[in-house]
């Protein structure tokens, strides 16, 4: 019998039970919010964990009572043996999450519903083609909206993340909700956040009350829904709409005092905040034969209590020492 019992916990009593493992810092888009302009210095391959090291890495954070795994990337499905890492986590007895950008999921829809990873993140910030290739630089729209139907059609629980920028897709707020309202999906309006080289400006982003009022405007009555402890997003659903809408807002209102999550790079790094500018090496360790557990139970301990200490408003000094998003996953 596995202890479940929550092990992490941070200095303001947090238990820390949903992990992000990042698989790659690889992707197959150019999103400009994620990927600086310039491009990034991808990790060496030695330096990247090997599939035997993340499932060691996932198996040891299972039995420190996490129960919510959620793979990222870059694009995680771009990660070599790919089937094989998802076939061996499952095995843990954790919940299996997954983001993804949708190009490559068609190949590995039946394998998921064979383990039973149904709960899917599909990064879609437009319904329009013209607009997709100018935020991703690459031309797959009509591939990932295949993707897309292929995956509700396979009764899998998918929400889709819209990142909102001003003068980009903030017009689409309304077609999005269009789309829930005879679809069994969950749209994610996640406001527009600083990372090293996305050239972040508040004034491109879009907050949770110009979201409501937007929606309100054109929908009528909207009906706040239970948010689950822990949930990083606010949720609601239009009346009478099959599907519903969740809002992310790291920027006007934080959801950190019930964080319960820890982030773990492509490079084997322990991050306790999504904005943290320091990491814990368990990589180095792992290969050196130490066990981790005290070593995770103590870096937690370094967590602050909001946005890595940004707790009124996003320091660019401070947010441009923390890594690119593609490089942390997303």
């Amino acid at each position: 019998m596995i202890d479940r019992t929550p092990k992490i916990i941070d200095n303001f009593g947090r238990p820390h039970t949903y992990l992000r493992i990042s698989l790659t810092d690889r992707c197959n888009l150019r999103c400009f919010y994620c990927m600086p302009e310039e491009g990034i210095e991808l990790i060496e391959k030695p330096n990247i964990m090997t599939l035997e090291e993340i499932i060691e890495m996932a198996r040891t954070f299972r039995d420190l009572g996490v129960h919510t795994i959620r793979l990222t990337g870059g694009e995680p499905l771009v990660r070599k043996n790919f089937d094989f890492l998802v076939e061996e986590l499952s095995k843990l007895g954790v919940t299996l999450k997954l983001t993804t950008n949708g190009i490559v999921l068609d190949k590995y829809l039946d394998l998921f519903k064979k383990i039973g990873l149904r709960k899917i993140n599909l990064s879609l910030d437009t319904l329009d083609k013209a607009k997709s290739i100018f935020i991703t630089k690459r031309d797959y729209y009509e591939r990932i909206m295949a993707n897309l139907n292929r995956a509700l059609g396979m009764d899998m629980d998918l929400k889709l993340n819209v990142v909102l920028i001003k003068g980009v897709n903030d017009n689409e707020i309304n077609d999005f909700i269009a789309l829930t309202k005879n679809k069994n999906l969950v749209v994610k309006f996640i406001e527009f956040m600083p990372f090293k080289g996305n050239k972040w400006d508040w004034n491109k982003g879009v907050g949770r009350e110009e979201i409501l009022h937007t929606i309100g405007s054109s929908f009528g009555k909207i009906e706040e829904l239970h948010n689950p402890k822990h949930s990083t997003s606010t949720n609601f659903r239009v009346k009478g709409h099959q599907g519903s809408f969740g809002i992310v807002s790291t920027i006007t209102n934080p959801f950190c005092d019930d964080c319960n999550r820890i982030r773990l790079t492509a490079d084997g790094k322990m991050k306790n905040c999504l904005f943290a500018t320091s990491e814990t090496d368990l990589l180095s360790h792992l290969r050196n034969g130490e066990k981790l557990d005290d070593i995770i139970i103590n870096a937690i301990k370094s967590k602050k209590h909001s946005r890595d200490g940004m707790e009124v408003k996003m320091e660019e000094e401070h947010y441009e020492q923390n890594r690119s998003m593609i490089s942390i996953g997303g």
